[in-house]
């Protein structure tokens, strides 16, 4: 309160003197004029049944009123709050009172009574369902003033702000959370959380849920994530924007931080131990360290691996057209360690410990040479040539006058004749061509 007016009695001989006394009936009921208040009215009569002692001046009584008043009238800010009515589109706070058909009613304090009701009413009739009786919620306003004086609501729309700010603080504290799988496509799989839908990408799968599916297929791979569906899965939430409706789960993320410290006992150069868990067209999976028999059987939950990929071309110091040709789904192997990314991904290599057959190659061959090799292989780079053990060569497609001349003049299994064109031992690489009789 900046400045109070009160009015002080006339006399005959003119205005009163503060100092004068006054009378106990001027105090029983006194006009309080102009507080410099946001108010829809300009006077209030206040009856304050003060406890004076008598006569007492006009500016003791004053002082005491003034004192009075800063308790029992509420801030500036305050006022301002109670009397600006509610917008169309904002979100209220309010305590639920009572329902009626098809309807719910909320208390919002001094702005009156909301209903949420038709249409609003069906839309959110799941949420209103596991609402407790007397419930604080928040809801939208639609309507300011509807026909019956109530403050139209809508808690779906104030629901969805919610969800997606309860969201974005279990992203914010990466806080690990359970969702249901409700579908799959090729892409990842379809979960839903807060009554916001969701996506966890193939790239965001664990190890243990990642397809291994040969060639890539699509076909395959879906079928394998629709084996996910109906199940549960621990995530944590690794994008969330409401403005583009995206909510991103990561099941890889949950197990992240555990793996990361496990990884932090190797180094490059280390060997280790593991079991082959998955084959690719582009190399094969090994889960490590391996677990002794004890350890195997313990929760899921206890376990701590972490998985890396042997590439096709670490597999062996040979030519490798399948993988499938060098290695199985649970070998127990022993390889090395070539790279430890910063995002955690392993890289390895079976070939490393083997010795190198092309060491002494330039030795034994040089381009021209005539020799002779066993066809092992025919696809469409071409035909592949064994030299001798883990050396081998490849007679390229276009060497053929034809593309199915190649599959007439050379047959698997046999051997035949072929000029040395291009070797390399650096890269493992010799280039043949069929030498005719």
């Amino acid at each position: 309160m900046t400045k109070s007016q009160f009015p002080i009695p006339s006399t005959g001989s003119g205005q009163a003197n503060p100092n004068d006394s006054i009378s106990k009936e001027y105090i029983s009921s006194i006009w309080i004029l102009d507080f410099e208040l946001d108010l829809t009215f300009d006077i209030w009569i206040l009856d304050f049944n003060l406890v004076l002692p008598y006569p007492i001046s006009y500016a003791t009584l004053y002082s005491t009123m003034a004192k009075t008043i800063e308790k029992t009238i509420p801030p500036k800010d305050e006022l301002q709050n109670i009397t600006t009515p509610p917008k169309k589109g904002q979100t209220i706070e309010g305590k639920i009172i009572g329902t009626g058909h098809f309807a719910v009613y909320v208390d919002l304090g001094p702005v009156g009574v909301g209903v949420i009701y038709g249409k609003e009413y069906y839309a959110a009739k799941d949420i209103i369902k596991r609402l407790q009786p007397e419930a604080t919620i928040k809801a939208k306003v639609v309507e300011v003033d509807n026909e019956d004086g109530y403050l139209e609501l809508s808690l779906t729309d104030a629901q969805r702000e919610v969800s997606w700010e309860t969201l974005k603080e279990i992203e914010q504290i990466s806080q690990t959370v359970m969702v249901d799988i409700a579908g799959a496509n090729k892409g990842g799989l379809l979960a839903e959380m807060e009554g916001i839908k969701g996506f966890l990408p193939l790239s965001q799968l664990s190890i243990k849920n990642y397809p291994r599916v040969k060639d890539g297929d699509s076909n395959e791979i879906l079928k394998h994530l629709q084996k996910l569906v109906g199940q549960q899965l621990e995530v944590k939430i690794i994008d969330v924007s409401p403005q583009e409706n995206k909510l991103i789960f990561s099941e890889k993320a949950v197990a992240s931080k555990a793996i990361n410290e496990l990884l932090k006992q190797y180094q490059v150069g280390d060997i280790v131990e593991g079991k082959i868990t998955g084959l690719a067209d582009f190399g094969a999976f090994i889960k490590f360290p391996l677990l002794e028999k004890g350890e195997a059987e313990e929760p899921e939950q206890e376990k701590v691996q972490a998985e890396g990929l042997i590439h096709i071309s670490e597999l062996d110091w040979q030519l490798i057209d399948d993988v499938s040709d060098v290695i199985k789904v649970g070998d127990v192997v022993k390889a090395k360690v070539t790279e430890i990314s910063q995002d955690g991904r392993v890289s390895l290599s079976l070939k490393a410990l083997k010795e190198d057959p092309w060491k002494d190659i330039d030795n034994k061959y040089k381009k021209g040479d005539i020799i002779e090799g066993q066809v092992v292989k025919i696809n469409q780079l071409g035909a592949f040539i064994e030299i001798e053990p883990k050396i081998r060569g490849l007679v390229h497609l276009s060497e053929f006058n034809h593309q199915d001349k190649k599959k007439e003049e050379l047959q698997k299994g046999k051997k035949y004749k072929f000029e040395i064109i291009a070797l390399d031992a650096d890269t493992h690489r010799m280039g043949l061509r069929l030498k005719s009789d």
